[in-house]
């Protein structure tokens, strides 16, 4: 009801106000009106007579208000009506409530409009949109006497709010398209799609997140309310209705041909179809997309077979013209009573993968390999099958073909998908790195040497070599006529090395040609390319075209698409960390996450969990931090070596947000060193600036060295940053604050700002002091509440040192001496030292008394 507060109100203020004696509420069936009437006169209160319109009583004079006037044998319709609105009014001031007022016979028609003209009662009335209304109800509010209040659908917000009430859970953004697509936005319809996939199963819980995976359900009930309106159409209509069933859209003259032009202009004059225009062409659709859901169910599967046999033969015949109308003639032929070729079937797998619909892949793919269709069949298959985690079943397609059987082409084709299920599904980089080397040795054309030493270029960035992946993408890159698949590879595999070494301009570059060739490559293959580019971007500090490069750039509209949804989200949730962002950033990857949990290694998902690390701890979320550092190195290996770096900073991050500064200072250098090793200079970059954002002192120089090589300004802020850090430089830290504010990097701008703070305070200078610390302040919010070891340091001035801090900090997270002694490498003794200190300075007793003063709780 808080969705309809609004309407609500105007209902009310109707039926209390002077101006009118009620309200009429229209809408399309299943919007919500009875409820929302029902609501509000509850609401006002008083004596409330409902009554309702059926089809049963429309033939009866004064047939909803008849069994108020009891036996009376009067045939006189003025005696009858007099009789009627005497039992109405005999309580006294009454609202009366009239349900489908559409449905009403004349005479009780003509009674409420002279109780409305009479001011006798209050009246809430319902009446359904597009259907034929008695003149006596249209006149309730052409007349003046009651507010008209249109219901319109519910908006996407409001039906997530709806699903989710009713799910007591999160709907994952995905699904929440699927079913506001499905429902119409229709409150009633989206309730019985709910509780219907609730029970076909295919509506479940993941990570916490609600999925819808496959068909929307629909209930029983749901299917009866529309079936009783299918009934009610004439026999051409519903021809219409059963070929859109399983072939929607179609274009306009495909259905006329077939259903005749009558038909096509009769379903449309009832609404019950729509004519768009699409690229120069006029399609049909549903006017309402439940109904194809109530034709099919009423259809037997010989019926079904003839129908899609019917729209098969017709539309076979003319010219495919894109890759949706040689899908929708393979989904035709596959449950027809029409045989289709294995071309067909191979091609529509394609398209489908192409278009990262993955499930359809695999029912055209499956539909090849069973006409006998050869390695190039099994190559699809398995394609569609490790992209949905169903690593076993595709490494065991392809290895029923022996290597000494196929040609180049279909050794490069088969051996290339087998590599990427190894390496990247599988997590089995060696296996991956025999099968690539032995393919190599057998090819001899320049094209297939091309493109296999792409894929070379893409496994060795991922097992963090970071060298060999430049050298073998920068020899493709210069192959004059390189095939597209080697492009693709290369620009992958070196565009990710180069961000990472820090050369974002190159990396670009290299993007740039993998654009052009995507067309020719499967669909989910782009994000991960896409994945290089963003990090290019980010690293260089150019957040913005970051965000326009994460953006989705196709809309997601099969329920076969959820994968690329979820890497979609991995690239948004990449660029809301950068930015700070981190609420969105969790947001985007938790439900990332959740889309993408299969059962392989899923080396793209390492990532997602790093980044999603790095939001918890920005906002204190310790234990949330630790768990998905804890994931990603389950799930790590030296498929994912790359990320190793970017773990480590995780990881330091995490200590960061448990308040131990020293271990996190230390695995953040440990982490540059181990970036610098691989020539990871960017990540390098990026680890040391985390120590500084730590308070170490330390890195001034080597930043210094990095930002004469690394491109982009983020990483001359940061060497700016640690510059003014190491000397105690109140304005100059302020300085690097407002820079990286104007770049996007709030985070770093938040801490800047907060160590700025520190050092006037150092200085002396009070008014600088408060400057800073607002400035801290006001960015830790745009943040989301971020509680960095830098802002809380500055937003709880304590007297203590900054090893006092950290053990204190260890005490409130409820560790003991000895385990506080290990996590810091000190001893014992020392700890105890250093507590009896901090409690001497904190005026408390003992190690609980500090703990619970460090949680900021009250001491009573």
């Amino acid at each position: 009801m808080i969705e309809r507060e609004t309407e609500f109100e105007a209902i009310r203020s109707a039926l209390t106000g002077s101006t009118y004696v009620g309200a009429v509420l229209t809408g399309d069936a299943g919007v919500g009106k009875t409820t929302l009437a029902r609501q509000a006169t509850a609401a006002v209160g008083g004596n409330i007579r409902w009554v309702a319109g059926t089809e049963s009583a429309r033939s009866i004079p004064l047939g909803v208000f008849a069994h108020m006037v009891g036996v009376y044998t009067a045939h006189d319709p003025v005696t009858f009506m007099s009789a009627a609105r005497e039992a109405l009014l005999a309580d006294g001031h009454t609202i009366i409530g009239v349900d489908d007022a559409h449905l009403l016979d004349q005479l009780s028609a003509t009674l409420l409009l002279q109780l409305a003209i009479d001011k006798a009662a209050h009246i809430v009335a319902t009446v359904r949109s597009g259907v034929q209304v008695p003149d006596a109800v249209t006149s309730l509010w052409k007349d003046g006497h009651l507010l008209r209040v249109d219901l319109n659908p519910f908006t996407q917000p409001q039906s997530v709010d709806l699903v989710e009430s009713m799910l007591g859970g999160q709907l994952e953004g995905f699904t929440a398209n699927l079913m506001w697509e499905s429902s119409g936005g229709n409150a009633l319809f989206l309730r019985h799609l709910v509780e219907g996939a609730l029970e076909a199963g295919t509506l479940r819980q993941v990570n916490g997140v609600w999925q819808l995976r496959g068909r929307a359900a629909v209930t029983s009930e749901l299917a009866a309310l529309l079936e009783d309106r299918v009934e009610q159409l004439p026999e051409q209509v519903l021809r219409v209705l059963e070929l859109l069933t399983f072939c929607e859209p179609i274009d306009l003259d495909v259905l006329a041909e077939l259903a005749g032009e009558d038909a096509v202009e009769a379903a449309e004059t009832r609404g019950v179809i729509r004519v768009v225009e699409n690229s120069h062409q006029l399609i049909v659709r549903y006017n309402h997309p439940l109904f194809g859901e109530v034709i099919r169910r009423r259809l037997g599967i010989a019926s079904a077979r003839r129908l899609r046999g019917k729209l098969y033969s017709s539309l076979k015949e003319r010219r495919i013209n894109s890759a949706a109308d040689r899908i929708r003639l393979a989904e035709l032929a596959l449950d027809s009573d029409k045989s289709a070729d294995l071309e067909l079937f191979e091609a529509a797998a394609a398209d489908a993968i192409n278009l990262a619909n993955l499930p359809l892949g695999e029912r055209f793919a499956r539909a090849a390999v069973e006409r006998r269709g050869g390695v190039e069949s099994a190559d699809l298959l398995a394609r569609a099958l490790l992209w949905q985690g169903h690593r076993i079943e595709a490494e065991r397609t392809l290895a029923s073909f022996d290597a000494d059987q196929l040609n180049e082409v279909q050794l490069a084709r088969w051996g290339s998908t087998r590599v990427s299920n190894l390496l990247w599904a599988m997590g089995d980089a060696d296996r991956a790195d025999e099968v690539l080397a032995d393919i190599r040795a057998r090819v001899r054309h320049p094209k297939i040497i091309a493109t296999l030493g792409g894929l070379a270029s893409a496994c060795a960035v991922n097992e963090n070599r970071i060298e060999d992946a430049f050298t073998e993408a920068e020899t493709v890159m210069t192959t004059k006529g390189a095939p597209a698949w080697a492009v693709w590879w290369a620009s992958f595999g070196g565009g990710l090395a180069l961000a990472l070494m820090g050369k974002a301009e190159a990396a670009r570059q290299y993007a740039a040609r993998g654009h052009e060739v995507e067309r020719e490559i499967d669909g989910l293959n782009r994000f991960i390319s896409t994945h290089g580019e963003v990090l290019a971007l980010i690293y260089s500090g150019e957040f913005e075209a970051a965000r326009r490069c994460a953006t989705p750039y196709f809309g997601y509209t099969a329920p076969g698409q959820y994968l690329a949804w979820g890497l979609s989200k991995i690239l948004q949730g990449t660029v809301d960390v950068a930015q700070g962002r981190f609420i969105d950033g969790i947001e985007h990857l938790e439900q990332a996450l959740a889309a993408l949990t299969t059962e392989g290694a899923a080396a793209w998902l390492f990532p997602a969990r790093i980044r999603l690390a790095e939001a918890y701890s920005a906002l204190g979320r310790a234990h949330d931090a630790a768990e998905s550092v804890a994931e990603a190195a389950r799930r790590g290996g030296r498929h994912s070596a790359v990320y190793e770096p970017q773990l480590e900073i995780a990881k330091a991050c995490v200590a960061g947000a448990e308040g131990t500064v020293t271990p996190a200072v230390r695995l953040a250098i440990g982490a540059a060193d181990s970036a610098a090793r691989s020539h990871q200079h960017a990540i390098e970059a990026m680890a040391l600036h985390t120590a500084a954002r730590f308070g170490d002192h330390s890195v001034a120089g080597r930043l210094a060295d990095l930002a004469a090589r690394v491109d982009g300004r983020l990483v001359q802020i940061q060497a700016k940053h640690a510059v003014a850090l190491a000397a105690h430089d109140g304005p100059g830290l302020d300085a690097a604050s407002a820079e990286f504010e104007a770049i996007g990097a709030v985070l770093s701008a938040a801490d800047a700002a907060a160590q700025a703070a520190s050092a006037h305070e150092r200085a002396g200078d009070r008014r600088r002091l408060l400057e800073s610390a607002a400035a801290a302040n006001r960015l830790a919010a745009a943040c989301g509440g971020a509680a960095t070891p830098a802002l809380r340091k500055a937003a709880q001035p304590l007297p203590l040192t900054a090893r006092e801090r950290e053990i204190a900090n260890l005490v409130a997270a409820g560790l003991s001496n000895r385990q506080i002694a290990d996590r810091l490498t000190v001893s014992v003794r020392t700890v105890e030292g250093h507590l009896y200190r901090a409690c001497i300075k904190m005026d408390v007793t003992d190690r609980e008394s500090l703990g619970a003063l460090m949680r900021g709780e009250s001491s009573a």
